[in-house]
């Protein structure tokens, strides 16, 4: 492999749409609570693609030191564990990824004030508290609870906040289904690892609830995806069913992961569950929108 795919394959960049559809979403909704300020939009995706960037390398380096990407690992090969990148580099990179999102945040904090700056320290330490640290939140089950709230109301809200200057009722609303659908890919994360993870005291959701549990999570995740947008037409915004478009896709899923029994299965769902928080995302944004 080269040096380059190397990188690549540690910035998993297949875990992007969970950064970039609460930017796409929030902006959807500044356009519809008195316009859109572009360059704050373009700056809230450009940091929080290097949000997700540094957390993945976080990811790699400090689960690698705590012995929870070993030699069985049945997902995508980790950079630090496979002896593909030093720890020191990974750290490194992490440190740069985390720098550029703050250059982004300095912006936004001239743009939006000081918010910005608890903002972004708090998505920044996250990032490393995911995994790394003396106590880190992956590792005690309460790696869902924050991907809902950093992916889901944190993003979403402020990109709306960035743009519009306060945060709309609807921003709270339209966080809710990419908070879930976000949330979803780590249970399908977290159910393909379990076995693993028990073994390096790793205590997931789908570790301490087992397969049954965590299929039950995603039920209710995809259920939350689509709740919001039907109670949103209830309201009077018809467009926002636009999102149902991508049923089919959910039932798809729903089918693929009861059916899920080794790594390729479950990688394969991983992948298909970022397709449809991007496709849910994508129609979710424009029926905002009309």
């Amino acid at each position: 492999m080269s040096t380059m795919s190397v990188w690549i394959g540690a910035a998993r960049l297949r875990t992007l749409p969970a950064a970039i559809v609460p930017v796409v979403v929030g902006t959807a909704v500044a356009a519809a609570s008195g316009g859109v300020a572009w360059a704050p939009a373009l700056a809230a995706l450009l940091g929080a693609i290097a949000i997700q960037i540094g957390t993945n390398f976080a990811n790699d380096v400090f689960d690698a030191e705590k012995g929870a990407d070993g030699p069985d690992r049945i997902g995508p090969v980790r950079a630090v564990s496979a002896g593909l990148i030093s720890a020191t580099a990974m750290r490194r990179a992490m440190i740069v990824a985390f720098g550029v999102a703050a250059l982004f945040g300095l912006y936004l904090v001239h743009v939006a004030g000081w918010p910005i700056v608890a903002i972004g320290v708090a998505s920044i330490l996250s990032g490393i508290a995911y995994t790394g640290g003396p106590w880190p939140l992956g590792y005690h089950g309460l790696g869902d609870v924050f991907v809902m709230l950093f992916f889901g109301f944190v993003a979403v809200c402020g990109t709306a906040y960035v743009q519009v200057g306060h945060v709309p009722c609807l921003a709270v609303w339209a966080a809710i289904p990419v908070g879930a659908l976000a949330t979803g890919i780590l249970v399908v994360n977290n159910l393909r690892d379990r076995h693993q993870d028990v073994r390096v005291g790793k205590r997931t959701l789908a570790v301490r609830f087992g397969r049954g549990g965590a299929i039950a999570e995603y039920v209710a995740l995809l259920a939350l995806a689509y709740a919001v947008p039907i109670a949103l037409a209830a309201g009077g915004r018809t467009w926002a069913l636009l999102p149902l478009a991508t049923l089919p896709l959910a039932g798809a899923r729903l089918r693929a992961l009861l059916a899920a029994s080794d790594g390729p299965d479950f990688n394969r769902l991983l992948a298909a569950t970022g397709q449809l928080l991007l496709a849910h995302g994508v129609l979710f944004a424009v029926g905002l929108v009309l």
